[in-house]
């Protein structure tokens, strides 16, 4: 099984925290849901004729799009690979672009799962991203979305805020499990060099939030969700029994996947392609028939570290007798000191062929993997 994933470089507004590709200006939409199109035909023996078990739109705002362009694009996959039964077709949307009429085209068009991007429920706190909605918004999208009859609905956190309290994101987290949607998605706020909020930093302008205080986020999170029933299934997202998302899932499992627009990147087990970070030049590319990429031949030594860097921050963590089988790797004979120390700090454990964080080791994953890779 692998998957297919959609770059919709394009957005109303630009948020302040945001370093993805994307443009304000939809000048050239059509033309790149055109060069989208002829880019499918020509990646179609990427996957090598395997089933495509997930299609996850993502941007950008791919909710910017008309129902037809969202169409057209799933009809041409369709056409061009075998999709399985039940397959999981993402869309991520802003609530500003989820009124009920665009939802049951959404419905109608294949759509089985949304995920919305809310971050707030706070409108000072929407207004500092400069998001296109407010909290009004966001709570009508989910009603709205039920009614219609999406029950497969993930939402958008983000904590760390500058001069953000606890309290404030406790009533967060409150409103968000009034929503009872099946899926929460919630990032740790990180201050990108070329944004808004990068260049603030600069000028002295924001303070990012305490080290200390975010940790305290993060454990109210965790301790918030799990006693209502969400499962922490990795680091940033968690989920009622049975709702994971299986494609960013198939990712941190290091499944196959075909990246379509630009900056979108692929992976076919040995190898990632980066297609360009420009719109003009992706469409140019696609109308002379040159696929717009770059590759990037992944060593052993790589492998290993992509295996460390995404399967611990799930849940069961590192397969490490996996990685020994598939990549020739002993992680705990060549990290044994490490890895010894860290479970005296009660930050690993190793419970079988998996060695996994604890609560505690959650909270400093970045450098615990940083020390774990080779």
């Amino acid at each position: 099984m692998a998957g297919i994933y959609i770059h919709i470089p394009y957005c109303k507004q630009a948020c302040h925290y945001c370093d993805f590709h994307f443009s304000t200006n939809l000048n050239t939409k059509s033309d790149l849901i055109e060069a989208i199109l002829k880019e499918i035909e020509l990646q179609k023996d990427y996957l090598l004729g395997e089933t495509i078990e997930t299609i996850y739109f993502g941007g950008g705002t791919p909710s910017i799009l008309s129902i037809q362009e969202l169409s057209d694009v799933l009809h041409k996959i369709y056409e061009n690979f075998q999709i399985s039964e039940n397959s999981e077709i993402t869309l991520e949307a802003n609530p500003d672009d989820l009124g009920r009429p665009k939802l049951e085209e959404l419905k109608v068009a294949g759509i089985n799962r949304l995920s919305i991007g809310i971050q707030s429920f706070d409108d000072q706190i929407l207004s500092y991203f400069n998001r296109a909605h407010n909290s009004k918004m966001a709570l009508d999208a989910v009603k709205y979305a039920r009614e219609i009859g999406f029950e497969n609905i993930s939402i958008d956190l983000i904590f760390g805020v500058p001069n953000q309290t606890l309290e404030a994101l406790k009533n967060d987290l409150e409103q968000a499990l009034e929503l009872n949607t099946p899926h929460v998605s919630i990032y740790g706020l990180t201050i990108e060099e070329d944004t808004v909020f990068g260049k603030w930093e600069k000028q002295n302008k924001l303070t990012p939030l305490d080290e200390d205080l975010a940790a305290e986020h993060l454990v109210l999170i965790m301790d918030t969700l799990a006693a209502v029933g969400y499962e922490q299934y990795e680091i940033s997202n968690f989920c009622l029994q049975g709702f994971e998302s299986k494609h960013n899932s198939s990712y941190w499992h290091g499944k196959k996947y075909l990246g379509l627009g630009p900056a979108a990147h692929s992976y076919n087990g040995v190898e990632r392609q980066f297609n360009y970070a420009h719109n003009i030049k992706y469409i140019k590319s696609i109308q002379s028939d040159k696929l717009p990429f770059t590759i990037e031949k992944l060593s052993a030594e790589d492998q290993v570290n992509e295996a460390i860097l995404t399967q611990l921050r799930l849940k069961d963590g590192i397969n490490h007798a996996d990685l020994k089988q598939i990549h020739d790797f002993d992680l705990i004979k060549e990290r044994r000191v490490l890895i010894n120390e860290f479970i005296q700090k009660n930050m690993l454990e190793l419970n079988g062929n998996f060695l996994s964080l604890t609560s505690n080791g959650k909270l400093l994953a970045d450098f615990i993997t940083e020390k774990l890779i080779i």
